[in-house]
């Protein structure tokens, strides 16, 4: 893999505020297109990543850091734009996927 680019941010509490410890990371790999702004956004709580999302909309997650505590919830949550219902009916139906991501 060659890597591009990385791009690292706090994530954002609801008042704007950045957040220690929750961060979302910006992958590129892909050479020749400028249109294709990364490959890949991982979500790491702490020193674990918790999830990414591909250039396709696929979403991947750690199957023992998922849903390690209420904080990494949360912050799921708001990296995957939904509640945690709605993530647990996404696994279930095989939408969402696991994979050792640590």
């Amino acid at each position: 893999m060659n890597i591009q680019s990385i791009k690292v941010a706090n994530m954002e509490s609801n008042n704007g505020n950045k957040v220690a410890n929750q961060f979302t990371i910006r992958v590129k790999t892909s050479g020749d297109s400028d249109q294709v702004a990364f490959d890949r956004v991982y979500f790491q709580s702490y020193n674990s990543i918790i999830a990414y999302i591909d250039y396709d909309g696929k979403t991947v997650l750690d199957p023992v850091y998922w849903d390690y505590s209420k904080t990494t919830g949360k912050y799921r949550n708001i990296f995957l734009g939904e509640d945690k219902k709605t993530t647990e009916k996404k696994i279930k139906e095989g939408i969402y996927t696991f994979k050792d991501l640590n």
